[in-house]
Formats: C-alpha cells, structure tokens, sequence
C-alpha cells in the first residue's frame, strides 16, 4: 500500500499555508501603504483570478513565503479592483502586469516582479 500512498499521494487533506494577506480594494489604501513604507516594507501581490499562470504564480509565493517576515502583504485582486489596480502602476511607476508583485519600501517601488520571476524576489533583503 506504501507504493501507491507514494505514487498518488496520500487522502489526508494538507493543511495550507496561509499569509497574513490584507485585502487592497481602495485606492486611499495606496498612501497608507506609501506612509507605513517609510517604517516597514510592504508587498503587493497583483493577482487575476481567472488566470492559470497567475494561480500558479500565486501557489509558488505563498508556498515560499516565510511566514516569520516582517513585512505587510497585501492582496489585489485586479478583476475585481481595477481602478486600485491601475493607480497602484500610476502611483509607484510600475508598468501594469498580471500576476505582479511590488516591494515598497521607502514610499517607492524598489522591486517588481511579474509571472514566474516573482518566485525568484527575495522578499528577506527588503525587510
């Protein structure tokens, strides 16, 4: 039986993983987010939920995250925020993508990283 529990898995559901996400769906959260820079780095992550790549996008970073960062991290969903979506890549330079991730530090953009680079952004030397 240890075989096949190898070969498909085993039925016990995994306990996932999950971050300390805050929603982002006002744009007045963005001069929040630019204000609290200034003391702590803040991360959005830019995710499209009707996207394959930006699912799996988003499995790799909560996957990786280290959940002892001292950082706040933000969710947007852009389908569903657009207008916040379009005045994040307004208000910190960053050209839009889907799924993207940006590090604010400082109140500006200091890494941005979109589809599979974001597993590549090493959040610890923002912290």
């Amino acid at each position: 039986m240890g075989i096949f529990k190898n070969m498909f898995g085993s039925s016990e559901p995994k306990e996932e993983k999950v971050l300390p996400w805050q929603p982002l769906t006002e744009v007045s959260q963005l001069s929040d987010i630019e204000n609290r820079s200034q003391t702590k780095t803040q991360v959005i992550f830019k995710h499209s939920t009707t996207c394959g790549i930006s699912r799996m996008a988003m499995k790799q970073f909560v996957s990786a995250y280290d959940l002892d960062s001292n950082i706040d991290l933000y969710y947007l969903d852009l389908l569903s925020y657009r207008n916040v979506s379009n005045e994040t890549g307004y208000k910190f330079q960053v050209i839009h993508q889907s799924p993207q991730l940006l590090v604010i530090k400082n109140g500006t953009a200091v890494a941005h990283a979109s589809h599979g680079e974001i597993a590549e952004v090493d959040l610890g030397k923002y912290e």
